[in-house]
């Protein structure tokens, strides 16, 4: 599936080679879309596939913000654009389920290839993991599994989290899954990454389980 990319792809004033999977802390939504929307607009230009998760309640923000870059929206008439809620994607069975949801990312990533995009980016809010809901505490899980996904796919996936939001816990252990980090507005290579192996098995331990109980 995944050929190397004659190009590099510019992310928050860094130029990375995917296939990636970046974590990009912000304080703000007007922040996020400083650093991300030219990354998205990029793509658009170049033909890539876009692929965006949000809080449905955000939609019609989402979409503004993204005219007012200059995205055209017949984007998404072609396809090319693609946005779902949370709803129609991490809790799509009306929960989190880990394994239904990276089924469902090799799904898109390999239709997107099927269908020519030379590159998929991949956009998800992550705030879903807040929701209570059942199978919500395996996000660190999932984001390590990810990595073992992506790698396979000409794309760049870039989970994003609210620092207000998310607490200590949970952000050291989003650092621990992602090997690339967007921090105030910089993408830079991620001193805390663990291979997924290794921090599956110690999300498994039960001392991780009983402490975030």
């Amino acid at each position: 599936m995944n050929q190397a990319i004659d190009r590099g792809i510019q992310l928050a004033g860094s130029t990375i080679q995917p296939p990636c999977h970046a974590c990009a802390f912000f304080h703000s939504e007007d922040e996020l879309y400083e650093v991300l929307l030219p990354f998205i607009k990029e793509g658009v230009k170049k033909g890539d596939k876009s692929f965006h998760i949000i809080d449905e309640r955000r939609r019609e923000d989402f979409v503004k913000r993204l005219r007012a870059s200059g995205i055209d929206s017949s984007s998404e008439r072609t396809g090319q654009l693609e946005v779902r809620g949370w709803e129609d994607a991490h809790l799509r069975p009306g929960w989190f389920d880990q394994y239904a949801m990276l089924a469902l990312v090799e799904e898109v990533l390999t239709e997107a290839e099927q269908k020519g995009y030379p590159h998929t980016r991949w956009v998800a809010n992550m705030e879903w993991a807040l929701e209570k809901r059942r199978g919500v505490e395996h996000l660190a899980e999932y984001c390590a599994r990810l990595n073992q996904v992506v790698p396979k796919y000409n794309a760049t996936v870039v989970c994003t989290y609210d620092l207000a939001r998310f607490t200590a816990a949970q952000v050291v252990d989003v650092l621990r899954s992602h090997s690339l980090a967007v921090i105030g507005g910089i993408t830079q290579q991620n001193p805390f990454f663990v291979s997924p192996d290794q921090l599956i098995r110690e999300l498994q331990e039960p001392r991780h389980c009983a402490s975030l109980s």
